[in-house]
């Protein structure tokens, strides 16, 4: 089975930045992580869970319209680790951010996510 743990999160200024961070652990290894295209999502209190960011193994990323420009995703994947380099956050922001295959079909439980949270 395989495990994500998502850290870095916590209370920010408007205008301020964070860098998440995802790991992988448990019954995967650097090739199949590498293989794997991974997402960054979020939810909001009383909001459904949205993708915000992707990368593809080829390092391929996208990003959902309000966050591009401000964040980027990365990965080192001897690590097997995910990155998401947050800047210039707003309160809209504010959510739990999770860390989770883009493909359903390798999508693993989902971890306790990181919680940030932006004051204006």
């Amino acid at each position: 089975q395989v495990q994500l743990v998502e850290s870095g999160g916590g209370l920010v200024q408007a205008g301020g930045s964070l860098r998440l961070s995802c790991t992988a652990s448990g019954t995967i290894n650097i090739i199949n992580f590498r293989l794997r295209a991974m997402g960054w999502y979020r939810q909001a209190p009383g909001k459904q869970r949205e993708l915000v960011a992707s990368i593809t193994s080829g390092s391929i990323t996208d990003y959902v319209d309000s966050v591009k420009g401000r964040f980027t995703i990365s990965r080192d994947n001897a690590k097997k680790t995910v990155y998401l380099q947050m800047n210039s956050l707003k309160p809209e922001d504010t959510a739990v951010y999770y860390c989770n295959s883009i493909d359903p079909r390798l999508r693993t439980d989902w971890g306790q996510g990181t919680q940030v949270t932006v004051s204006s």
